[in-house]
């Protein structure tokens, strides 16, 4: 991608938290990683792209790689998973939104936040009209 820019890598916060969950005498820095939302676990199983590793906690070959985006620019679409062709559509598209990366083991519950950055031309745009979905309609 093009634009990608601000790129924050959270290997070493996931590194840590790997070893503390091999070390059980150590202090979790948040509460346990193997915690998945059942809503994450379906989304993963439904929209992740392999991951092409084994999971780092069961080594299950289920590992998937969700990408999430947000922004004011994007409106209602903000909190949406998007696929990478999407993304690189999305560039031209919009001034600026996040895009974050999240792992997810569907098998042991395993989801982490592997790597965000920022993409988009630059420019102020206003976030799209409201269009209505189904989720509008039937709630």
């Amino acid at each position: 991608m093009r634009t990608q820019r601000q790129v924050m890598s959270f290997a070493l916060q996931r590194r840590a938290t790997l070893e503390a969950l091999r070390r059980p005498s150590r202090v979790m820095m948040e509460s346990d990683p193997c915690d998945a939302d059942p809503l994450l676990v379906t989304s993963a199983l439904h929209h992740g792209v392999p991951a092409g590793r084994e999971c780092p906690v069961c080594a299950g070959e289920h590992l998937v790689v969700l990408t999430y985006v947000f922004g004011d620019q994007l409106g209602q679409y903000s909190g949406r998973i998007k696929q990478s062709a999407e993304l690189v559509e999305m560039e031209s598209q919009f001034g600026e939104f996040t895009v974050h990366e999240v792992e997810v083991c569907p098998d042991c519950g395993w989801n982490f936040r592997i790597r965000s950055y920022l993409l988009g031309d630059g420019r102020k745009r206003r976030s799209p009209r409201h269009v209505q979905t189904v989720e509008d309609i039937y709630g």
